[in-house]
Formats: C-alpha cells, structure tokens, sequence
C-alpha cells in the first residue's frame, strides 16, 4: 500500500509560524501612538501653562482690593460667578515692570542700596540674596554668554562624552593656580537638567558643538531619544574626529576660528 504524501514543506512550516496581525488592528495601534505623539506635546504644555496661571492667581488676585478686582463686577453687574484667568499674571507683570520703572530713578537706587546694606548684615540672609543676585545678574545680563554655546567633554572619565554648556570664562584664583586656560562649564543630569555639576576644564579639552543650546537641551531631557540632524557642511563631516588622546579637530578656539551658533 502505497505511503500517503507527506505535506509540502512550504505548508509545514507556514503552519509552525505565527500568524500575522491583523491588519487593521495593525493600523488602528499605528494612528493610535500616532495621535499620542501629536496630543501629549500639546496636553501637557496647556497642562503646566494652566498650572502656572492658577498658582500665580491663586496668590495675587487675594491681595487685590475688593472695589479694584474685575470678579467683583463680574459678580454683582451679570450674576455670573467666575474667576478670570491670568488676573494675576497680568498684575505680577504690571508690577514688575513698574518696580524696574521705580529703581531706574535716583530714589529708586537709593531705596535699593539702603535695602541691600540692611541684607548685608544679616548673616544666612545675605548669602542667600547675594548668590541669587549674582546667578540672576549673569544669567540676564545682555552681554551674557551664559548657557550660549553647547560642547562636548569627556567626562566622568577619558573616553566617556557628556554634553556641557559653557557658563563662562574662568577668573580669579582658580584660574590664577592653574598653568592652563580653564573655561566654566555645566554638566547638567538627565532628564533633569536642573541639577549637574559645576567643572574647570582646560579650553583645550572642551569641543564645540554646531548643534543649539535648545537642540542639546532636548537631547538632556529625552535621555538621547530626540537626537538632532548633524547641521554642518559635508566638508566638516568629514573632518577628522575627536579621539580621547587628540584635540587637534574641533576645539574650543576663538570665535573667529570656529563659527557657533547662538542659543
């Protein structure tokens, strides 16, 4: 009796594979992660701004006299109990900007240095205004290069890179005990670049990047998800690289040496 057919192969093994997703199902999980990268960005930006107004009204529209705040008329003219938002936004602004107005003038600046003299004889106190003062002088000074350019250093150790930002150029004694040009920069953590570390490295072993502080910044937070395009010419490309034993290829140099770009 003759032996039955055995099965083709192509059956054999098509039958141990998987079977394929549906495609529908397919579609509809694409348009879905889709939708979620396009909803998030704006649902958690609308999220924080909504956050940022309501705590800063939930502190300033209390301080506003009853016969000066707009609820009040809202309120007693069309019956309607509702708070306007940004109340208090709108007021910590106008304050502000009025306070800069005062100490812009010869009694403002008197009222300031008599209120600084005061701060300096409190011990804690006057540490604290004094270091913010300075960080906030730096940091909005026009002619600031703070967080102006993004690099790359090694860092914890040779061979190992970390995106940096340059805070400044080294003075005083720190600079005074080193024979090299050391320039500041900041090692920010990730995904939270709000904390890092401060480093005095020689201007020789610090490589500057094409790429924007926003662009470096973006690549802190997202831990290397969102990586920005290579902007440079193809000539630059194909520069030699960056070894941990040579820095003969870009390095931090002047400025007419090495265009950057703002951040």
């Amino acid at each position: 009796m003759p032996d039955k057919p055995s099965k083709e192969p192509e059956t054999v093994l098509s039958a141990a594979l998987p079977k394929p997703r549906h495609p529908i199902l397919t579609r509809l999980r694409a348009y879905f992660l889709a939708g979620i990268l396009i909803t998030a960005p704006i649902a958690i930006t609308l999220a924080v701004a909504f956050w940022l107004i309501d705590f800063v009204d939930s502190r300033v529209v209390p301080l506003i006299p009853v016969q000066w705040n707009p609820d009040t008329y809202l309120h007693k003219y069309f019956g309607v109990e509702f708070s306007l938002p940004g109340i208090g936004v709108v007021i910590l602004f106008i304050a502000i900007t009025l306070i800069g107005w005062l100490t812009a003038n010869f009694l403002g600046r008197f009222l300031v240095r008599t209120g600084e003299n005061i701060v300096a004889r409190m011990p804690v106190v006057r540490s604290v205004y004094g270091a913010v003062k300075q960080i906030m002088e730096t940091v909005f000074r026009n002619q600031s290069e703070a967080f102006r350019q993004a690099v790359l250093v090694e860092y914890p150790r040779r061979g190992l890179w970390t995106i940096a930002f340059i805070t400044g150029e080294t003075e005083g004694e720190v600079q005074n005990l080193t024979e090299e040009d050391i320039v500041n920069i900041y090692v920010p953590t990730t995904p939270n670049p709000t904390s890092g570390f401060l480093l005095f490295v020689p201007r020789k072993d610090v490589v500057v990047l094409d790429m924007s502080v926003d662009d470096a910044f973006k690549m802190v937070v997202s831990v290397g998800l969102v990586v920005p395009e290579d902007g440079r010419s193809e000539s630059e490309q194909r520069s030699p690289k960056v070894s941990a034993r040579t820095y003969d290829s870009p390095a931090l140099t002047s400025e007419s040496e090495r265009p950057r770009r703002a951040g």
